[in-house]
């Protein structure tokens, strides 16, 4: 399933329109993942992370670098699994049906630019294999950051 994502990405991402344009389409894709509650993109503004196009409930909209998993992610510039959020110092609770969670940066010149974030109604739902997917998926998206 992953591998025909990664080419529907490939396929619907085109550098000539807006990046909310792009975004919001592989956030619609990304939506299709099984047993997730929320998808979508935080973007850096050098202040700070702000809420991107998503799909789900209503989210946090800015996220300071340091906190949360979308922070740590952030920071550490790699990504971050959190098999149970309630365990994670310093989680950001937008919605209090999220039990796991998964974020991505996304960078461009060594610089993170914006991260990948995915919540689960489930606990222990990512693993290496989402991980390496949207590792992927972030390698296709830098270059739009331009």
């Amino acid at each position: 399933m992953y591998q025909i994502l990664l080419k529907q990405i490939e396929a619907i991402i085109d550098d000539k329109l807006p990046l909310v344009t792009n975004l919001s389409n592989v956030s619609a894709l990304l939506y299709k993942l099984e047993n997730i509650n929320w998808c979508g993109f935080y973007l850096s503004d050098d202040k700070n992370l702000y809420l991107g196009p998503f799909q789900g409930e209503v989210a946090c909209t800015t996220i300071p670098f340091n906190k949360g998993v979308c922070g740590a992610a952030f920071t550490r510039k790699e990504t971050v699994i959190v098999p149970n959020v309630n365990e994670f110092e310093g989680h950001i609770a937008c919605s209090s049906a999220s039990k796991s969670e998964i974020v991505t940066p996304i960078i461009l010149n060594d610089k993170v630019v914006a991260v990948i974030d995915i919540d689960a109604p489930i606990f222990d739902r990512f693993h290496n294999e989402e991980k390496i997917f949207l590792e992927e998926v972030a390698k296709i998206l830098a270059p739009l950051f331009r």
